[in-house]
């Protein structure tokens, strides 16, 4: 590893840094909490532990926000997609970057100087194994650490004041030799704890969620999303789905033999976590390979939400949104915790859950049982419902349409006009709730997709994708391929709808000043009122895929936001998939076996199918890292 140092120490301030006073990590979940809860921070990649992007600053207002300035900004020196966003503890932010995974730490005090800067050294052969740009989502503090998780699965403590490495443990087997895992996720910081998942499943990779403890790095449990009991953590008489026991072998029995050893169901998104239950939540990914014909059955745990003791990782009920998926519909999107909803006149506390698949789903996050599915864009068409009886055999499960079922049309047959796109209705870019208007602010891609699955064979750290993807804006609508909407999560319902160009790829923040923030594509940080009416534009130097935050700092509410375009939807630029040669040279890699020909003309198909839909994006914006901060004027 090389580090490169600025200054040995930082300048912190008693509110910031509450770890000064905290000798033991048994005390790092109250320092935390205690940071997380102070508004002036943005301690955790999500705001808080119920991933809530909701801030109780209210200086800038729907009446001000027009006045926005740019008071500073930082160029990262990445020039791949800037996913995640920044921390800030007292008098520091902490920003990060894609590969190579630079971490920086900034002095708030004086104009973002920087204090000290980490560089790994990693193999860069990792950045052919990351399916969908070299993106990293964020680090995460706790006890007096900065923790990151590098592409090459290697996760490291860093000292919060001078950024030496406390401790460095491997997570998975990425290169050289290995399966094709690398990591992408932003950590979670639970208690003595550090939880963490993998990417991966278009290589096959079997994923797992895994917990290290904070003060050593050391491993504290592992638990796998499919495979036997004792992999996956799974009491096969306490376990439930939907209320049942899940029975024995529940992650083994729904495989065709051990098929379920490349199972897929990768953890590359976010966990939440609720104090009052001790349990940690999660969604899993989609099953390998993408052609659903070679592995008939439910593909169980894959595309499941999961909730599991947070001190020991056994689960406690699971929810498998989309058996035997058939469209890459990951279940990897976060988890929004609300306490007491009124869901038909009784005050549950839920989960919410925007997934890839379409469907906006509230449970009960106590035993996992199923209040609301409902579609969250009118064009999704690929199931006409879930069925929500409990007497019923089909209970939880959405209900196909033949047209659109990849499956039962065949191997080497392009089913079209699938919605959602396999990047989904929303992808791992987080929702925002307000606890004042109780809805959900979410960006959201209005794309739809052709999709033709082919056969494929296994080989350790080979693509082991099986199928060609195009996608396109959804037709007979607004032309776009985006829209950010409010959403009612008790009923199921759209509030508003506002139509973007673009797919929206920003994490959205909601403040108590009553202003809602995203990014766009092209590069637009926006303010929209709590009815959706635009108040405020910027554009930035790239396009955002960032997630925006806000803080306080010597009595002025700021507003964060990382620009790079790139991500799934910004791969075509990001990763120079642009012209003819480069895409078919791509697309090739994944083909295994397939007609040079043929992939020569389907340029649009490259990236995993991304990379026609949005070739309009270079129209608009190029390459490039940069933090810009926001601010009223003095």
């Amino acid at each position: 590893m090389r580090l490169t140092k600025t200054s040995a120490c930082l300048s912190l301030t008693a509110a910031g840094f509450l770890a000064a006073a905290l000798a033991s990590t048994a005390l790092a979940n109250d320092e935390l909490t205690a940071l997380a809860a102070d508004s002036k921070n943005w301690a955790m990649p999500t705001g808080d532990y119920a991933n809530h992007r909701y801030s109780k600053l209210n200086q800038i207002t729907k009446d001000n926000v027009k006045d926005l300035q740019v008071k500073w900004t930082f160029s990262t020196g990445v020039l791949r997609g800037h996913e995640g966003g920044p921390l800030v503890i007292g008098d520091v932010m902490y920003v990060h970057t894609p590969f190579p995974n630079i971490v920086y730490a900034l002095d708030l005090k004086n104009d973002g100087k920087i204090l000290w800067k980490y560089e790994p050294r990693q193999d860069p052969n990792v950045i052919g194994i990351m399916c969908c740009d070299t993106v990293n989502r964020g680090v995460a503090y706790g006890d007096g650490k900065i923790i990151l998780n590098q592409a090459d699965t290697t996760v490291v403590a860093l000292d919060a004041k001078t950024g030496e490495v406390v401790w460095s443990v491997k997570n998975g087997d990425q290169i050289d030799g290995g399966k094709g895992e690398s990591g992408t996720a932003a950590p979670m910081v639970v208690k003595d704890k550090v939880i963490i998942g993998v990417s991966g499943a278009e290589f096959g990779v079997r994923g797992w969620t895994a917990a290290y403890n904070l003060k050593d790095g050391s491993l504290a449990w592992k638990a796998y999303s499919m495979g036997p009991d004792s992999e996956t953590l799974i009491d096969p008489e306490k376990t439930t789905h939907l209320g049942k026991p899940v029975g024995p072998d529940s992650g083994t029995n729904t495989w065709e033999g051990e098929q379920w050893k490349t199972g897929g169901g990768t953890t590359w998104g976010w966990f939440a976590y609720d104090p009052k239950s001790n349990l940690v939540f999660y969604g899993t990914g989609n099953p390998s390979t993408w052609n659903p014909v070679q592995r008939p059955g439910d593909n169980r745990w894959s595309m499941t939400l999961m909730a599991r003791d947070a001190d020991t990782g056994v689960a406690k009920w699971l929810y498998q949104m989309t058996p035997h998926d058939e469209w890459d519909y990951d279940g990897v999107n976060e988890n929004i915790l609300v306490d007491a909803m009124d869901i038909n006149g009784e005050k549950r506390d839920v989960l919410v859950h925007f997934d890839r698949n379409g469907f906006a789903y509230t449970l009960d996050r106590n035993t996992g049982e199923l209040l609301v599915a409902k579609k969250y864009d009118p064009k999704v068409n690929w199931a006409t419902e879930v069925v929500m009886d409990p007497n019923s055999d089909q209970y939880g499960r959405p209900q196909v349409v033949a047209q659109y079922s990849t499956h039962q049309n065949g191997e080497d047959t392009n089913t079209t006009g699938v919605c959602p796109a396999a990047l989904g209705t929303k992808d791992q870019q987080p929702a925002s709730y307000s606890p004042k208007t109780g809805l959900f602010y979410v960006p959201t891609n209005h794309v739809c997709m052709d999709y033709e699955p082919y056969r494929v064979s296994y080989t350790a750290g080979q693509p082991y994708v099986g199928a060609t993807v195009s996608m396109y804006p959804a037709p007979d609508s607004h032309g776009g391929m985006g829209n950010f909407i409010a959403w009612d999560a008790a009923k199921g319902e759209i509030v508003w709808s506002k139509p973007e160009q673009f797919s929206v790829w920003s994490g959205a923040l909601a403040t108590d000043g009553d202003v809602v923030f995203y990014g766009t594509l092209e590069g637009y940080i926006k303010a929209v009122d709590l009815d959706g009416n635009e108040l405020y534009k910027f554009k930035t130097p790239s396009g955002i895929i960032g997630n925006i935050n806000t803080y306080e700092h010597e009595g002025k509410q700021y507003i964060a936001v990382l620009s790079g375009v790139g991500g799934w939807a910004g791969i075509g630029l990001a990763g120079g998939l642009l012209s003819p040669e480069n895409a078919a040279a791509w697309h090739g890699a994944v083909g295994q076996g397939r007609d040079a020909g043929e992939e020569a003309q389907v340029v649009g198909t490259a990236g995993l199918g991304a990379v026609g839909g949005y070739a309009a994006l270079a129209d608009y914006t190029t390459l490039g890292g940069q933090l810009t901060v926001f601010g009223l004027p003095d």
